[in-house]
């Protein structure tokens, strides 16, 4: 699955990325902000992760800049399985910190999101991190007013972590549950995506 912005291509990650993907997030102050990323992060773990499959309704996209030359790796944004709700997640490399790609990637991944049928995302963001906050809400998510504690694997505790929401069907005031997927919707959702 793929997916375009005015500046970056969304693609799936592949084996060969993986040192250009340690290049860009093998930095302690993107890491601490990942609740599953280890700190140190190693080769190893991009390797991994470059390598890791990922279900049709849960995409994770590497973020490319689209240039005259090679593209550049800009970050990561995708969709995952987090006890059964959609979950939005991104981080961006350091060079590329405050240029709008955080915003501009996600709402991509919310775009697919909405094409693979899923209702309702959330997401979250450690509160020691409000630039993140300030993407969600520039997205349309919406401060539950809670907060959970959360493991970050690189920080090594638990830390405090804002909850966000967004409904995809318009109203956020509120916001169903995510549907249950069969085969045969996912392979209707992704026919209706080729297609598109």
């Amino acid at each position: 699955m793929f997916a375009r912005t005015e500046r970056l291509l969304l693609r799936p990650s592949w084996p060969e990325d993986s040192d250009q993907l340690y290049g860009a997030v093998a930095d302690e102050a993107i890491v601490r902000n990942l609740a599953l990323a280890p700190w140190p992060y190693r080769f190893e773990d991009a390797a991994i992760f470059a390598a890791r499959e990922h279900p049709l309704h849960f995409p994770n996209f590497l973020l490319l800049q689209r240039t005259d030359g090679a593209p550049r790796l800009v970050g990561s944004c995708g969709i995952h399985n987090r006890d059964g709700e959609a979950e939005l997640g991104y981080w961006i490399g350091r060079p590329y910190w405050g240029l709008g790609y955080a915003t501009e990637a996600a709402r991509a991944v919310v775009g697919v999101a909405e094409a693979l049928g899923h209702q309702r995302l959330v997401s979250g963001h450690f509160i020691d991190n409000p630039a993140s906050g300030r993407v969600l809400r520039k997205l349309g998510f919406r401060h539950t007013g809670k907060c959970e504690q959360r493991h970050s694997k690189a920080r090594g505790h638990v830390a405090t972590c804002a909850l966000y929401e967004m409904s995809l069907d318009g109203n956020n005031a509120e916001v169903p549950a995510m549907p249950r997927f069969t085969e045969a919707t996912m392979r209707e959702h992704f026919d209706r995506l080729q297609a598109a």
